[in-house]
């Protein structure tokens, strides 16, 4: 089957968090919503297909993790990743940030430090602090356009730090981090006692001719040492489905992890909440994330030469994985508050504002490219029309 990623879905009226809360983040509903990480593209037709025949049994009650579910899980990353798992390392979760903040609770005490890596995805140093532990930075190299880790710095800042949250692939840099580099940090990490959590929500997204590796395969020490956590809706656009899940093969961590989750009655998830996962992850599902895959490649292809030719100031850190592109604006010379206004208030466009990824992202803003490429021809026509009227010298 050929789908067609071209079409324009109005998603207006239905809740949408990119669309409806524009007027309250930013003063203004004129503005192409380029932000928030879900894409525009129809949900497979075969995971609303699911839905909607389950629908059709009127009794919408307590429900049970299927069988299938574990089935898919581990069929899907031994043919994508050929990582062989057991059923019984795997643990549901209702999200990913929920997830790791029950990696938080249950396996560090309030004040112990946790290592992240700036500029990252907000809600990791939010999570730290919120649950009143000490976030402790190893900040990324942007070398050559692309970003690479400072291993020296990183063996001195993860001393003392209870545990590790590595982005695998990263966001918003858009790395697709090396089993190499990987086996380097599972070396220290284990050398120091510190558990590696790893955010892997954007490994299904890794764009052609990368490849990605799960952080529990690299080696013996991070698969003993390593929390995994994945889901299905980056990928398949089921953000709002809750589907996520986390591989533990350390017996004592798992044991501490699901004592955590079940004595909250944490682990167990709604009604349409496993659907996602058994309905992608077969041929179907890889036949469309491959095509998904090709179009956002396509719109990398068509951003980064669109601001080559016509913004040379703005630069594409062109991503091996995901529909997020960190664009990188200093030679605008802007203070990041006039840089969010040249976007939102004269391009009339709202992106990810790059200082909430930590000040390492001031200069920058994460456009979210999952979306049609009419869209983003009508993006980069309103921002070359901003650019061209700043008159940088």
């Amino acid at each position: 089957m050929k789908y067609n990623f071209d079409e324009i879905i109005d998603r207006h009226h239905t809740g949408a968090l990119k669309i409806e809360a524009l007027k309250n983040r930013w003063g203004r509903e004129d503005l192409i919503p380029l932000w928030v990480a879900d894409m525009d593209f129809k949900t497979p037709p075969f995971i609303v297909e699911m839905i909607r025949k389950r629908c059709e049994h009127e009794i919408l009650g307590y429900t049970v993790k299927p069988d299938e579910y574990y089935k898919a899980i581990c069929n899907w990353l031994k043919k994508r990743y050929n990582w062989n798992i057991s059923a019984q390392w795997i643990s549901f979760c209702p999200g990913i940030v929920p997830g790791i903040t029950f990696a938080i609770q249950s396996l560090t005490q309030p004040g112990d430090k946790i290592l992240i890596q700036p500029p990252v995805y907000h809600p990791f140093k939010w999570i730290i602090e919120q649950n009143n532990r000490t976030a402790v930075s190893n900040p990324l190299i942007l070398e050559n356009g692309q970003y690479k880790m400072n291993v020296d710095h990183f063996r001195k800042a993860v001393k003392n730090c209870k545990l590790f949250i590595l982005c695998n692939p990263h966001n918003p840099g858009g790395r697709v981090w090396s089993k190499e580099e990987l086996e380097i940090i599972a070396d220290i990490c284990y050398e120091n006692k510190t558990i590696v959590i790893s955010d892997e929500i954007h490994a299904d997204l890794t764009l052609p001719s990368y490849k990605h590796t799960p952080f529990a395969k690299v080696c013996e020490k991070a698969q003993t040492n390593s929390v995994i956590f994945m889901a299905p809706s980056k990928a398949f656009n089921t953000a709002g489905l809750s589907s996520s899940y986390c591989i533990i093969e350390n017996e004592n961590i798992r044991q501490k992890f699901r004592r955590y989750i079940e004595g909250g009655e944490l682990g167990e998830g709604h009604l349409f909440a496993y659907i996602p996962v058994v309905s992608a992850y077969n041929e179907q599902g890889e036949e469309w994330l491959n095509q998904v895959l090709e179009y956002i490649h396509s719109n990398v292809e068509f951003i980064d030469n669109y601001l080559q030719k016509n913004m040379p100031h703005i630069k594409a850190i062109r991503p091996q994985a995901s529909f997020l592109i960190f664009l990188d604006c200093r030679e605008l010379h802007l203070s990041q508050d006039k840089l969010v206004d040249f976007f939102v208030d004269k391009a009339h466009l709202a992106l990810n504002d790059g200082s909430m990824f930590g000040k390492e992202g001031i200069g920058f803003m994460r456009l979210n490219i999952g979306c049609p490429k009419k869209t983003l021809e009508q993006a980069m026509s309103q921002l070359k029309t901003a650019y061209d009227n700043l008159h940088i010298v």
